[in-house]
């Protein structure tokens, strides 16, 4: 049977989507086998929110033709949907499959023969209502399980609705059923995730669920040690949700929370619904009930009208504010998007130099966030990340810990002091004799 190989570009649903097509591929008889050991099919499934991720869809469709010149190219995801004409006429793609289409990849290209053309196969976004269920499996130590998809907010920067469409949700009853299968493989921690995932509930165009009640029904789910929140927008991060997660049994003291500008004048042009002082009073409410809990943050820079006193904003704005880490985000024009139309461009110089500021702030409030939890017992997830003898975990709240390799460990959750932070940037842990299993 023939041989496929997977490569995932972009965000952790990305992740999940890309391993339940796997074991559509191999349910039907196919091998998975890693990218490099010459695979008869090769699926990219790509990102595009910067430019950036379209120039490595290409890279990888050149490396691909490099490991096997004859393998069958298919690219799905993101890119596959916004320009699939495109992506139909770089060298070595053999198929284009969009939103409404990737997850019946295996039926549609049945057979996977080359034809002298690409073969595009991607519906108008409004054709994909469908929620397709996903969880990743054995790619990682955690699990990334999808519990919404789409986006029926339209900021001023973003494609996202334009690939994956309409906000639409799993019910909590298959997400709990998806849950206990994870639970059955011996995972302990399983992340959830989507595109707006505070936005869950919305099934066949109403809103029939709470985020809250899907918190609630997988905070029962016996079996899995952890959960953790992926991104989640600050106005639909409500008290409640802050307030259970603070004293729930498996959801860990960690939140990523979307900022994208300290400027509410930028907030308003990039037409995101809330100011910063309501993202601040999140913080606070956070950090009120849950001292130790790590809060990452997206922020983007050089969004057209940018001044150097917006930038300062945002700047002082974070660097008051008691967070953990940032992901800093270049502004780039995207097609099809408001902010392409408006005035005030920054020069990309000035883009890339803001970017640099605000990632040195990062690893200066990362580095003040662990000094903070040292001397700290936290629960390390092992994984099997192993370098130079040594291997590495997190602890609940985000913790990024180095210990001497120990294969017992791995995929284990383990209780440790925290020591100090070495030259890699990582936590110490040098004495296990307190390390127990944590249930």
């Amino acid at each position: 049977m023939k041989r496929v190989a997977f490569y995932t570009l972009g965000c952790k649903l990305n992740f999940s989507e890309t391993s339940t097509i796997s074991r559509m591929f191999e349910q039907k008889g196919y091998t998975k086998v890693g990218f490099s050991e010459h695979p008869d099919i090769f699926i990219i499934n790509t990102c595009s929110v910067t430019e950036n991720a379209d120039k490595k869809c290409k890279k990888i469709v050149r490396e691909a033709q490099k490991i096997n010149p004859e393998g069958y190219v298919a690219i799905i995801g993101c890119y596959a949907q916004l320009k699939p004409k495109e992506i139909a006429e770089i060298p070595g793609v053999d198929a284009v499959l969009g939103a409404a289409e990737k997850f019946r990849l295996v039926e549609l290209l049945d057979g996977f023969v080359k034809t002298p053309e690409a073969r595009v196969m991607a519906s108008e976004i409004k054709e994909a209502t469908t929620f397709n269920n996903a969880y990743s499996i054995n790619d990682r130590t955690r699990t990334f399980l999808k519990v919404q998809d789409g986006c029926n907010y339209h900021c001023t920067f973003c494609t996202i609705p334009l690939a994956r469409g309409k906000s639409r949700s799993d019910s909590i009853a298959n997400i709990v059923k998806s849950a206990e299968e994870i639970a059955q493989t011996g995972v302990k921690e399983i992340v959830i995730t989507g595109v707006n995932i505070g936005d869950f509930g919305i099934q066949e165009g109403k809103r029939k669920e709470r985020f809250l009640d899907l918190v609630k029904a997988l905070d029962q789910v016996e079996g899995i040690d952890r959960i953790r929140i992926s991104s989640i927008e600050p106005n639909l991060l409500n008290n409640e949700v802050i307030d259970y997660v603070s004293r729930s049994n498996r959801f860990v003291p960690h939140f990523h929370i979307p900022l994208q500008s300290g400027s509410n004048k930028l907030l308003r042009l990039m037409r995101r619904r809330y100011l910063r002082e309501l993202y601040e009073d999140r913080v606070n409410k956070i950090k009120q009930l849950m001292p130790n809990c790590c809060i990452g943050v997206d922020v983007i820079v050089g969004f057209p009208g940018e001044t150097e006193q917006d930038f300062l904003d945002t700047y002082n704005f974070l660097n008051e504010l008691d967070i953990s880490y940032l992901h800093v985000f270049t502004y780039s024009e995207r097609a099809n998007t408001a902010a392409t139309e408006m005035a005030d461009p920054v020069p990309m110089k000035v883009r890339q130099e803001r970017s640099k500021m605000l990632r040195i702030l990062s690893e200066k409030k990362k580095r003040l966030f662990y000094e903070q939890n040292l001397g700290n017992t936290g629960t390390v997830l092992f994984e099997d990340d192993i370098e130079d003898g040594m291997m590495r975990g997190f602890t609940e709240n985000y913790v990024r810990v180095e210990a001497k390799y120990d294969p017992m460990l791995i995929n284990e959750l383990k209780r440790v002091q925290l020591g100090a932070v070495n030259s890699n940037g990582l936590v110490e842990v040098e004495e296990l004799e307190l390390v127990f299993e944590a249930h």
